[in-house]
């Protein structure tokens, strides 16, 4: 026999509550006399929110739902027990004059026992409605007439709002039902209708293993094959209005925050506007009077590497400038005569505040000093340039570029047009007896071989240090794999994914140099018991000790290392790799005649020894080249002497060294019978 417990029983024989009929119990009460107490028998007690979008759309659409009041004590005014957001927003149109004070408001009335149960009631048993058959339903109001912003009027949303949801309702069937048994979510399926082709999304969803459905992974494989607006350099210089205006397809993300999102269809399209439109600036670059001009989207270091810089010259100024020019002058005079009378003033304050106006004044007239500096026209009549873009969009134009035959043909012009005739290296080296000692410059050939010397150092450093090596090689790897960068193939630290092997034919001496020699040694000993099997070499590598296996990198990207110059007039590579190992040159290569002096200038030897061995130079000067070449190796032994290329304080100074000098290059001493038809050219 079935017991009902004690407990059952008793619950049984309490008295039911009054319930509230909706046939007798409806009333219709002005909304003067209703009210709400925080203490009262409302159950909600959490801060009311959205009440001006909720008066809205009860202004719009009518009040939907009764409210449930009871009567109060005064037997005058009835206390709202569910309902009191519906309230608030019935007083807020009220208030606004929307409606009158004393609208009629439906009310269901029940007796005050049952208050708190009925209000309790009403706010837990609604259940919310699938987000899915909201999409639905807003999709169903278009489908009869209803257009976006009466709807979202009626919903008190912005039409944003209503076009996503109507966006989710097109997302494929199958997807959908996976929605709502909670197979996919909100966010998946918000990438996923990024496109409304239900096989597309359907592929990209579930062709794809469950670690790959990230939305930001499906949105990805649905868009591959387009162009990201937001990120793409050429949109940005094209101009997203003027792609569409000449018919370029357009992807938009709904779902995307601010001007992300927005997807161009049109490769081709882009890359013909953008060649145009960079043709137009190039046909205003040539009319400066230069020989070429080049437009292209996108130009690497390497690309810039293979010219040389045309020289600048000053011009004179102009009447506005020369008075701008001493002005400035005068004023940083005046300043540095009231910082040092402030600093013997002891007022430090006042003399760090004078100091940034004569910053800023500095600045002025460095910019004024920059605009005089210009391309003579013999240097535009040999020279050219290269218009681009940058990563941002911006335009970018290199100006005075030269190959190497424009190059030889603007300094033999020169050398024509100052009256030098035809000599020998040598020749040139007893001429330069009675002559101070000039600016250091050297050829290219010898910056190539500085520079596989210093390739060499840095490799071994490189190697020496595998926290650098590893950040080198992931440098690398973050611009070309998640920077999408065209710079990827030509990194600024000169460490690719290949092994460098020309060393060798820029330096003939560099397989018996230091860093050459240790370099191999760590290589051997590093390389020594591990298996030649590909196999067997991954489990090893597999099994290896973390630290060990970076250590090992190390020694690998150490041989990928590059920073081989093909010029002395451009800026080392490396300059950030040099930095992070603190490579110091002196410690893997010495100047030596053979090295070093015996391929620059007598000039350029009697420069460098100035400068560690400045007693020496008037003796130096009165012996033949080699004799100085032979002295200056043994003057440098120990002083740690290195050429502008080497020297990490100061990265630039190698690229300033005198491109034009007549001594630059021994093989341009001469004027030889291939220079003469173009320098003559040029010189009509």
């Amino acid at each position: 026999m079935n017991a009902i417990p004690q407990s059952e029983a008793r619950a049984i024989q309490v008295p039911a509550l009054e319930t509230a009929d909706p046939t007798k119990n409806l009333i219709l009460v002005p909304l003067s006399r209703l009210v709400s107490r925080p203490t009262g028998r409302n159950v909600r007690k959490t801060p009311r929110m959205s009440i001006p979008e909720l008066a809205a759309s009860i202004q719009r659409v009518g009040l939907l739902q009764n409210l449930i009041v009871t009567a109060t004590a005064d037997g005058e005014h009835y206390e709202v027990v569910a309902g009191g957001r519906r309230l608030a927003a019935l007083k807020l149109l009220a208030k606004k004059h929307r409606i009158s004070k004393e609208w009629e408001v439906p009310c269901l009335l029940v007796a005050d026992g049952t208050a708190r149960t009925a209000s309790l009631t009403e706010n837990v048993q609604r259940e919310a409605m699938h987000p899915a058959d909201q999409f639905e339903a807003f999709a169903a109001l278009v489908a009869e007439g209803r257009p976006i912003e009466d709807i979202a009027a009626d919903f008190s949303v912005t039409p944003l709002v209503v076009q996503r949801r109507l966006k989710l309702a097109n997302v494929s069937p199958r997807l959908m039902a996976d929605y709502r048994a909670d197979a996919v979510t909100l966010d998946q399926l918000m990438a996923l209708a990024i496109t409304d082709d239900h096989a597309a999304q359907e592929a990209a969803f579930y062709d794809a293993p469950t670690w790959q459905r990230h939305p930001s992974q499906l949105r990805d494989r649905l868009t591959e094959r387009e162009i990201d607006a937001y990120l793409h350099p050429l949109v940005r210089f094209v101009g997203l209005d003027t792609y569409e205006a000449a018919g370029g397809g357009i992807r938009r993300d709904l779902f995307a925050d601010d001007d992300a999102g927005v997807y161009l269809t049109d490769a081709a399209l882009l890359e013909k506007l953008a060649q145009d439109k960079l043709a137009g600036i190039a046909a205003e670059v040539k009319a400066e009077g230069w020989a070429w001009v080049d437009a292209t989207p996108s130009v690497t270091h390497a690309d810039l590497h293979a010219f040389q810089r045309a020289p600048r010259e000053r011009r004179a100024a102009n009447k506005h400038e020369a008075a701008r020019i001493e002005k400035l002058q005068a004023k940083l005079h005046e300043l540095a005569e009231a910082v040092d009378a402030a600093l013997d003033a002891d007022d430090e304050e006042k003399a760090g505040a004078l100091q940034e106006k004569g910053e800023a004044l500095g600045e002025q007239l460095q910019a004024i000093e920059d605009g005089l500096q210009d391309y003579s026209p013999n240097v535009k009549a040999a020279a050219g340039a290269i218009v681009t873009i940058d990563r941002s969009g911006e335009v970018v134009i290199h100006r005075g570029l030269m190959r190497e035959t424009e190059a030889k043909a603007l300094r033999t012009l020169e050398r024509l047009r100052q009256g030098f005739g035809g000599a020998d290296a040598e020749n040139d080296d007893e001429a330069e007896d009675g002559e101070q000692p000039k600016a250091a410059a050297m050829s290219d050939r010898l910056a190539q071989r500085l520079s596989a010397h210093r390739t060499a150092a840095l490799q071994i450093e490189v190697a020496r240090h595998p926290q650098v090596a590893l950040a080198a090689l992931v440098h690398g790897m973050v611009q070309t794999v998640l920077q999408k960068s065209h710079y990827g193939h030509d990194l600024p630290l000169g460490v690719s994914l290949k092994v460098q092997d020309r060393l060798e034919v820029m330096a003939p001496d560099w397989p018996e140099s230091p860093a050459a020699v240790a370099l191999s040694e760590l290589q051997h000993v590093a390389g020594e018991g591990l298996p030649e099997d590909s196999a067997e070499l991954f489990a090893v590598l597999l099994a290896m000790e973390q630290g060990e296996l970076v250590k090992l990198l190390a020694v690998c990207v150490a041989v990928t290392v590059d920073v081989v110059t093909p010029r002395a007039t451009m800026q080392q590579p490396g300059a950030e790799l040099a930095k992070a190992v603190e490579l110091d040159m002196a410690a893997w290569w010495k100047p030596t005649a053979e090295g070093y002096f015996k391929h620059v200038s007598k000039a350029v030897i009697l420069d460098a020894v100035g400068e560690y061995a400045p007693e020496q130079i008037n003796r130096l000067a009165k012996l033949k080249k080699a004799d100085i070449a032979s002295e200056a190796e043994r003057l440098a032994d120990g002083t740690g002497w290195m050429p502008a290329i080497f020297r990490t304080e100061d990265p630039q100074q190698a690229t300033q060294e005198a491109a034009t000098d007549a001594e630059a290059e021994a093989e341009d001493a001469a004027v030889t019978a291939d220079d003469q038809p173009q320098a003559e050219a040029l010189a009509a």
